[in-house]
């Protein structure tokens, strides 16, 4: 029997819904959850299916649609390769579109969603040192499976964190050229189903990184030493100590987040990891940091640095590299916690809030949803004291506290 052809008229074009709607002879009309529709046109050639884009319906009519799709059967029919009939359609803006195209548009969409303008470079960079090379000027239709494994087997053993990052920017590139219609079929720099067939799992090739810290019988005498350095860098450490907050959450404090009557600290959220506001309780000790730093009319910033502007990373590390060096800044955060753990009773909900972690399990999230504030008052006016009070070598006292 004859295979039908020309099922589709131009008005159930315009109407049909989701799906693979086939107009006969290799000829398909695909329909997005979106309302997008584009032309593909389906082969064999040499025992391989294949599928080649047409164009979106808005820039090929059905009749243009049926008319290249009766041309590509006579190619394959004589043994030619079909795509090559798409190649004049060079004028079309869909067929100029290339990998790297559709990546800079990606970017650009994303860029007012990013907080942190690193984001923008951090994409733009690993896109240019380990995928441009290989695949910038193709087409994204032209993307395979081989290409993504050409870019990622060199990196993945060695570069892990790098090639997982890698991969998932390639996955978004090629989902943004799909929802616009610009390729077809399944990404193949898909994790699940496709690359974790072929590479083995990103967990099982490098060992976690942690920020070395200081052990908390430790902190109060590094604390003690900071005390004699009256650099802002030194003022600012001190402060990020006893809040038990991020680098860049106590370098951008700013003195309309403190309200002295209250004796609170209030971080708004585009400042947070977790995109959302962070009350912290401040003990005696911070408050007497916010009094001893000079506030200067007009200045923004509590620890503003010499030349103005944000203090940087390093120099805080400087400043605790001054009085050691094998731990970090970030660590202080966990010296912290290890603290709460084994020297108070306070519950760890309480603790995890003071580290302004977000709590996982959604279930339980859902129920708890004070921020328990006067608890975790408590335990920072214990935390202060205990840094101001003890010095390594001195007997541990357990500071337990009704909590």
């Amino acid at each position: 029997m004859a295979t039908r052809i020309n099922r589709l008229s131009a008005r159930k074009v315009n109407s049909i819904g989701p799906g693979s709607h086939a107009d006969g002879g290799g000829l398909y009309l695909r329909v997005r959850n979106t309302g997008t529709k584009a032309w593909v046109f389906r082969y064999t050639r040499a025992g391989k299916a294949t599928e080649v884009g047409l164009g979106p319906t808005h820039t090929r009519s059905l009749a243009d649609a049926r008319n290249l799709a009766e041309g590509m059967r006579k190619a394959v029919s004589e043994g030619k390769d079909p795509k090559t009939l798409v190649q004049p359609d060079n004028s079309d803006e869909d067929s100029q579109a290339t990998f790297k195209s559709c990546a800079l548009a990606l970017i650009e969409a994303k860029r007012p969603g990013w907080r942190n303008p690193k984001h923008v470079q951090q994409w733009q960079n690993t896109l240019r040192d380990y995928v441009f090379p290989s695949i910038g000027s193709k087409h994204p239709s032209e993307v395979t499976l081989a290409d993504v494994k050409a870019i990622l087997n060199p990196i993945w053993a060695t570069k892990t964190e790098t090639a997982t990052r890698v991969r998932q920017r390639i996955e978004a590139v090629l989902d943004w050229a799909y929802v616009h219609d610009l390729r077809t079929g399944e990404n193949p720099a898909r994790w699940r189903g496709i690359l974790d067939k072929v590479l083995p799992q990103p967990n099982k090739l490098r060992t976690v990184q942690h920020f070395a810290a200081a052990p908390y019988i430790d902190v109060p005498d590094i604390f003690a030493q900071l005390r004699e350095n009256k650099y802002t860098s030194s003022y600012c450490l001190r402060f990020l100590i006893l809040t038990a907050t991020r680098s860049s959450e106590a370098r951008g404090a700013k003195w309309d987040e403190i309200d002295l009557k209250e004796r609170t600290w209030t971080i708004p959220a585009e400042r947070m990891k977790a995109h959302r506001p962070h009350r912290v309780p401040l003990s005696d000790e911070a408050m007497l940091i916010i009094s001893e730093i000079p506030r200067i009319d007009r200045q923004v910033l509590i620890f503003p640095s010499p030349r103005g502007g944000q203090l940087t990373d390093v120099s805080l590390n400087k400043a605790l590299n001054n009085v050691q060096t094998d731990i970090t800044v970030h660590g202080f955060r966990s010296s912290f916690r290890d603290w709460a753990a084994e020297q108070t009773n306070f519950p760890a909900a309480v603790c995890e809030l003071a580290l302004a972690h977000v709590n996982k399990d959604k279930v339980e999230a859902a129920y708890q949803r004070s921020d328990l504030f006067e608890r975790r008052r408590k335990l920072m006016d214990t935390w202060g004291k205990y840094l101001y009070e003890m010095r390594t070598g001195a007997d541990i006292i357990q500071l337990t506290h009704s909590a």
